[in-house]
């Protein structure tokens, strides 16, 4: 047995399914034992698909995603994805190959120090430089990845190493008990709610990895506390229950803003800063903080907490409520902020105006998906649209990358997402500019068999920063581009093409779409002049709605 034959057995050990990534001369040897192993190999089309892949696999499961590259360019390709896991929180071990050991002294072909390299966008990585300690590093390498807060590890292969005989077996896997919180910080986070007159839940997506969906819903309804979410933590509370105040986190001020504006404390669940800084919803930093995570709270003058509840986010939740006599009503700003959010919502249900209002595509979006069913938005315009408008009944039905915020993830993730779960309907909502940058992977999409929707919000240009250049100077520049006829285009890969053409257009194209067996693209004219409107909306907005 060779080094490669006992990395995939450490992998298999580890229960990985799939491997993301592109062959490459120095990981032959790990391709070579791949081929004999019950995990998939799925070739890809770019090493930053390869990442993205592992990265929406990871955030959706629990469990690493696993990507592989070469050395050299194919490592440099796969870091986006990487970053991206690592910020979002998501669980992702990157594999590389590289030179031998004994070309690494000299200036060598396609050679980067990759520890080096991967060191500012990951937990930990290594190089395996001793066949004996592969199983080492590789048990290392998921428990790292997969601990909380999850994110990305990178193991480095060099290609001598891989090819050397080597005795050994996979280390057996250590269970991660629960921890608990300390009932000194219960009891005093519990003191505070029940004093509270206008308190406020945030909760963010480390509720959604902690499975900590319905302590929460339990926890907010029994206290009778509203709940507003973040981007990444869409779902964890209903949408349709009255406490809930649907997304915040937009730049401007919204609706929701102003529960913040008039709270007495905000309790953290799950919260990490990356996903809304603080400083958005606390400038002053006078605003009262609970802080419930599986980790201790980051450090920010604006998020100083007077509680930190540290352990299981489930339980951590379920005693402070056992400890909490809480019987203020809630204020009547709340149910304000709900009607004017659904009146504003419903609002556009039946507009027939084209191109379409993005508020409209996503609200038709909406009626077309179950509640568990799949979304993953890629960054751009839309992105921003679908954070406020797209509402959730179930966490990780909507998935938004807003820690690293990377171009070019909706079509590598909605792969993952089906290869997840491939009896729900998955939808990658894009922009033009991200779908053109990992639009190649439609050919992977239909090789692999995962016959998702690519739903593409067209306005010719990079719309996000268009939206921001006219805040900032009132006018923008640079960001006008051609696009190919997106229905030929996917006709040529085999793919099913579809172009809306009126607003009645969008349900049941949408509806035809998702019943294919192929993948299928569905190029969507919007119009984002409705940036601005919201910009001057927001800009006007008062709390004495």
């Amino acid at each position: 047995m060779n080094t490669a034959e006992l990395l995939v057995k450490c992998l298999e050990n580890e229960g990985v399914k799939y491997v993301f990534g592109l062959p490459g001369e120095e990981n032959l040897n790990i391709l070579e034992a791949l081929k004999d192993s019950p995990i998939q190999f799925i070739t890809t089309r770019h090493e930053q698909g390869a990442a993205f892949m592992a990265d929406v696999y990871g955030r959706l499961t629990g469990k690493a995603g696993v990507c592989l590259s070469t050395l050299g360019p194919g490592a440099t390709n796969l870091m986006t994805g990487v970053a991206d896991a690592n910020l979002d929180g998501a669980p992702l071990v990157a594999i590389t190959g590289q030179v031998g050991t004994d070309r690494m002294h000299i200036e060598s072909h396609q050679y980067l120090d990759l520890v080096a390299m991967f060191e500012p966008v990951t937990k930990w990585n290594a190089q395996i430089v001793r066949p004996s300690n592969t199983p080492e590093i590789v048990r290392k390498a998921f428990k790292v990845a997969q601990q909380e807060k999850p994110g990305a590890v990178h193991i480095d292969l060099p290609e001598n190493i891989a090819a050397m005989s080597v005795e050994g077996q996979p280390l057996n896997r250590d269970k991660q008990e629960k921890s608990y919180s300390a009932y000194q910080s219960m009891t005093a986070a519990a003191v505070a709610i029940s004093k509270a007159k206008n308190p406020v839940i945030l909760v963010g997506n480390g509720a959604i990895r902690a499975n900590a969906s319905e302590a929460l819903t339990e926890f907010a309804t029994q206290l009778n506390i509203p709940v507003a979410n973040t981007f990444m933590g869409k779902g964890v509370m209903p949408y349709t229950l009255p406490l809930s105040l649907w997304t915040t986190g937009l730049q401007q001020r919204d609706y929701i803003t102003c529960a913040f504006d008039e709270t007495d404390l905000v309790i953290a669940v799950g919260y990490d800063l990356i996903e809304y800084s603080p400083k958005k919803w606390n400038p002053q930093g006078e605003i009262p903080i609970i802080h419930i995570g599986a980790k201790y709270a980051e450090i920010d003058s604006s998020y100083i907490p007077i509680a930190e509840i540290v352990g299981d986010i489930s339980d951590s939740l379920n005693e402070i409520l056992r400890r909490s006599e809480r019987m203020n009503q809630v204020s009547p700003t709340v149910s304000e902020i709900r009607t004017n959010l659904r009146s504003e919502y419903e609002g556009y249900s039946k507009d027939n105006d084209f191109p379409i209002k993005p508020q409209k595509l996503i609200y038709d979006l909406r009626q077309v998906m179950g509640p568990e069913d799949i979304v993953i938005s890629d960054v751009g315009a839309h992105k921003m649209w679908i954070a406020r408008h797209y509402h959730c009944d179930r966490p990780n039905t909507c998935l938004i990358s807003n820690g690293f915020a990377a171009m070019g993830i909706a079509i590598p993730g909605a792969i993952a997402a089906k290869l997840v779960h491939p009896d729900r309907k998955v939808i990658a909502a894009t922009g033009d500019g991200g779908f053109m940058m990992n639009c190649q992977e439609l050919e992977t999409a239909l090789r692999v068999g995962t016959a998702f929707v690519t739903l593409i919000f067209n306005d010719g240009g990079y719309g996000l920063i268009e939206w921001k250049q006219e805040d900032h100077f009132g006018k923008s520049s640079f960001i006008k581009f051609g696009n190919p006829d997106f229905v030929k285009f996917a006709e040529s890969f085999g793919l099913k093409g579809y172009r809306v053409e009126s607003a009645t257009d969008l349900i049941p194209t949408l509806k035809e779409a998702l019943a294919q067996d192929v993948p299928a693209v569905i190029d969507c004219p919007v119009d984002y002049r409705e940036n601005a409107r919201f910009t001057q909306k927001s800009g006007g907005l008062s709390c004495s709605i």
